[in-house]
């Protein structure tokens, strides 16, 4: 009758070493995968031509009425945008209206003397010429602001190209340092791929109308971006 008795804990023991032995071999494996881990990056960049513009344009009323002040925004905003229609083309030239403000004067006293009002109208698009012309057109409305800028397709395209640069690069770093430290080779543990673009200096390319009558353009020089793609990681030396 005892030696049931004396068994079972004896194979408790064993199942409960056991069980503590699977369990200590993730740690174990964990620890040498963090052994000989280098952490490294590369990067590659192109400059390219900025393929997008934006020109903001904004209409200002100020006068003694609120209402006044903005049914002449409204007449301003309306008479550009009727002209900015006729040339508009979809990915080329976009119109949209942009932000509309109203707010009173006051004199030293707190009360209120007057309104003024902005209101603004904004061509956008890749076909710089075609915009800038619109804009020169515009005549109830005076230009704010002009932004020019990489469009996403552009972007992407461009950095499919120099990512095969940034990833050559990155792996010739990664033998470089593992034969430096002594090793043959090394094996990827995490790598990242990032893409930024960022403006440089402008390109002395100046963009005018063909009117028939007159240039009326606004002046826009092409400017240029960097695409640079970056590879980011760790590997481990072997």
């Amino acid at each position: 009758m005892r030696t049931p008795v004396a068994i079972a804990p004896a194979l408790a023991l064993s199942a409960a070493l056991a069980a503590g032995v699977a369990n200590a071999q993730p740690a174990v494996t964990l620890v040498q995968d963090l052994q000989n881990v280098v952490s490294l990056d590369a990067s590659a960049s192109v400059e390219v031509p900025k393929d997008q513009l934006s020109i903001t344009l904004r209409a200002t009323r100020e006068g003694p009425e609120a209402k006044a002040v903005q049914d002449g925004l409204k007449q301003a905003i309306d008479a550009a945008l009727a002209e900015a229609r006729k040339h508009a083309q979809p990915g080329q030239m976009d119109v949209r209206t942009g932000n509309f403000s109203l707010y009173p004067r006051y004199n030293q006293q707190g009360r209120i003397t007057g309104w003024q009002g902005t209101a603004e109208l904004v061509l956008e698009g890749r076909d710089m010429p075609l915009i800038a012309q619109t804009a020169g057109r515009l005549n109830t409305v005076s230009v704010a602001n002009i932004t020019q800028s990489l469009s996403r397709e552009a972007r992407e395209r461009h950095a499919s190209e120099v990512a095969g640069q940034a990833i050559a690069r990155y792996r010739a770093k990664a033998q470089e340092y593992a034969e430096k430290f002594g090793f043959a080779g090394y094996v990827l543990r995490e790598v990242n791929v990032s893409t930024s673009d960022s403006g440089s200096l402008p390109q002395p390319m100046m963009m005018r109308a063909k009117a028939a009558a007159e240039d009326a353009a606004v002046p826009v020089e092409a400017g240029k971006a960097t695409v640079t793609v970056t590879v980011s990681g760790s590997v481990i030396l072997r």
